[in-house]
């Protein structure tokens, strides 16, 4: 019997002019662009500032630093996107940076009627979700991170019975004045921070069996999804479960490892945020607790991380993200 061995080779080199701003838009928000390359052409890629190694078979090797000298050159006059990230990735020769196979549209089935992801990314993020232990959906306010998550928590929980129940969890830092200590039980106290949940619910079970319908809707919601406090997440096993981690940009990285570490077996997490809009003086976007879960998670496989652009509310919440 002969042993296969694989060739491993590396090469290392330097962009220039060191620019920060620049090598930060080729790397893409939390690296993207770079976890792009690695899936695209099978390679693993460090860098150190503008100091670059790349580590693969050997005939990848000038292809990918061909890709990035290319893309790093683009730098000086535009904004990179994920597209252009992989088109210049397919150009020469690399695989499908979505790290999956061609397969049908993923479309999920909800009382109001199918829900279809628009476009490629969003398309990636479903099969991530549907596929990955833990996954980070990253992007501005609008893209649809909330929606497709939830959809798929209620098919995997409700159609595919994976998951006993939903838990949804978020740190409680207030955008304006703090409203002060709010009566009622953990859920009742939770829910005005809730708003973005309960408003993608609306979208999902939107029913027209009148206030009937509706009551059988709200019982429905009431059954698989579970609102909890951050404050009493310690200590806490969760077997079996979905949980969605909203707005992780304004947790820290001892909260986030609190968090993913009661993940008993059979669960999964979803972190869903927006790493330009941290609600919170203490944390930046390099101290976010979500670039660190992000970056620390990259390299395991059974982990997702898409980040989503487009925004999907309306041309008026597009401009003002772009321009306010």
């Amino acid at each position: 019997m002969s042993e296969t061995t694989t060739s491993v080779d590396s090469v290392s080199f330097e962009l220039s002019p060191a620019d920060n701003p620049r090598l930060a838009n080729l790397c893409g928000h939390l690296d993207e662009h770079i976890r792009m390359m690695e899936r695209g052409f099978g390679v693993e890629i460090n860098n150190r500032g503008v100091k670059f190694q790349i580590i693969g078979h050997p005939d990848k090797l000038s292809d990918v630093q061909d890709v990035i000298f290319g893309l790093y050159a683009e730098t000086a006059q535009a904004v990179l996107a994920p597209e252009q990230v992989h088109l210049a990735i397919r150009e020469v020769g690399g695989a499908d940076t979505t790290g999956f196979e061609a397969e049908k549209e993923v479309t999920i089935k909800t009382k109001r009627g199918l829900v279809k992801a628009r476009g490629d990314n969003q398309q990636e993020y479903l099969r991530r979700i549907m596929t990955h232990d833990i996954n980070f959906g990253v992007g501005p306010a609008g893209t649809g991170k909330t929606l497709l998550t939830l959809a798929a928590a209620l098919t995997q929980c409700i159609e595919h019975k994976r998951y006993g129940e939903i838990i949804m969890t978020r740190v409680t830092v207030p955008v304006g004045e703090d409203i002060g200590f709010l009566p009622g039980t953990e859920e009742e106290k939770m829910t005005p921070w809730m708003g973005a949940l309960m408003d993608n619910l609306e979208v999902l079970n939107k029913t027209d069996g009148g206030d009937w319908g509706r009551q059988a809707t709200n019982d429905l919601l009431q059954r698989w999804i579970k609102i909890r406090s951050l404050n009493f997440m310690r200590g806490r096993t969760f077997l079996n479960r979905f949980i969605i981690i909203d707005e992780a940009q304004n947790l820290t990285s001892k909260q986030m490892k609190t968090l993913i570490t009661r993940a008993g077996p059979g669960t999964k997490i979803v972190c869903l945020g927006n790493i330009s809009q941290i609600d919170t003086p203490y944390l930046s976007e390099t101290t976010s607790g979500l670039t660190y879960v992000v970056d620390h998670f990259k390299n395991w496989p059974h982990s997702g991380h898409i980040t989503l652009l487009r925004g999907e509310r309306s041309r008026l919440a597009d401009f003002a993200s772009e321009n306010l």
